[in-house]
């Protein structure tokens, strides 16, 4: 009995590596930002209304601290988010050229509508879209990585 148990054990244990997923490679990952900033992100050329200015990055800021920071930290940067290098995919880091080469326009559909399966969930119905637009200006001047500490929530 107790051989079957470690045999069924052993099997079920190789079955289960065969499912995991390795990290893409450096081609994979061209290929599937290219796809998402030319063909899967909508909203390419709307504008952003609000005006650039220290207002609407604080506006964007206190919106962010709301919204986002339980995934990307205060800083977007995953500052003291203790599970975002586990996830898969990896929460990305807000000031990558991944994300700062979206257009506004698309960074406002993806905080409206997420990206399945990534984990980003969609916003909408919960912010409006000032909040949204003023999001999207926070996130052009995000502060250096590590200097706004961590979240609120994780730091008890």
């Amino acid at each position: 009995m107790a051989r079957t148990i470690r045999i069924a054990s052993l099997t079920l244990l190789l079955l289960l590596q065969g499912c995991k997923a390795s990290k893409p490679g450096a081609k994979e990952s061209r290929i599937l930002t290219s796809a998402k900033h030319h063909v899967f992100v909508g909203n390419k050329t709307e504008k952003n209304p609000l005006a650039k200015n220290s207002q609407t990055i604080a506006d964007g800021k206190e919106a962010f601290s709301h919204y986002c920071v339980a995934c990307h930290g205060n800083d977007g940067q995953n500052t003291g988010v203790p599970f975002a290098d586990t996830m898969s995919p990896p929460v990305p880091s807000l000031a990558s050229s991944d994300v700062q080469t979206y257009t506004d326009g698309q960074m406002k559909w993806v905080i409206d509508n997420g990206i399945w399966p990534s984990g980003m969930p969609g916003s909408k119905g919960k912010l409006s879209d000032e909040e949204i637009w003023s999001i999207v200006v926070y996130l052009r001047h995000l502060p250096p990585a590590g200097s706004q500490g961590e979240p609120e929530m994780y730091s008890h």
